[in-house]
């Protein structure tokens, strides 16, 4: 599936979804309960190195900030607030899978755009040293993962986000071949 029909696939499901107007843009609001939101996506697993050829399906969930800052500046109010996020990446192919923990920052860019980054850590199931032609050494079991992605926001509940995210184990290890993937998620506020 190229990264074309991708985003054409995930922006039909989520016009589909919602018939909202472009006056409904937002940050969301908040909501009873614990989670905050859900993220359902499909990357494109390590496409520049060993592992390329498959995609993986990915599944997270957000919590509430533990606490909300009232600085009066809207950037380090976001900054000081990341939201906690738990969740997972099951490659299609065999290749590595992962589950991870995080944390997650919105920035709200203009009208309906926003950026978004996160910062945790993850454990695979792929491995550790170089033994194989077609899997990459990731030298710990444990890596630290980030992502970054730019995001359309259709309304209150419903986005869209194009994301590159990146695993490694920041030299911890004796490999640190790494993992990169790149590809899109929908996004639901609670």
């Amino acid at each position: 599936m190229s990264c074309k029909a991708l985003f054409i696939a995930l922006g039909g499901i989520l016009m589909a979804s919602s018939a909202s107007s472009a006056a409904d843009w937002g940050t969301p609001t908040e909501s009873a309960g614990i989670f905050s939101g859900a993220r359902m996506g499909i990357m494109s697993h390590d496409p520049f190195l060993r592992e390329k050829g498959s995609i993986d399906i990915q599944g997270e969930v957000l919590f509430h900030a533990p606490y909300s800052s009232d600085h009066q500046y809207r950037f380090v109010r976001q900054f000081l607030s990341p939201r906690p996020h738990i969740g997972f990446s099951a490659n299609t192919a065999g290749k590595t899978s992962y589950a991870y923990v995080g944390l997650t920052w919105n920035y709200d860019i203009w009208g309906p755009i926003f950026l978004e980054t996160t910062f945790g850590g993850a454990v695979h199931n792929g491995e550790t040293k170089d033994v194989s032609e077609t899997m990459e050494p990731l030298g710990t079991r444990i890596l630290f993962r980030e992502s970054a992605s730019i995001g359309f926001r259709y309304n209150q509940k419903w986005s869209i986000m194009a994301t590159v995210e990146h695993l490694s184990n920041a030299g911890i290890g004796d490999y640190n071949h790494g993992l990169t993937h790149v590809g899109g998620k929908i996004g639901y506020e609670f």
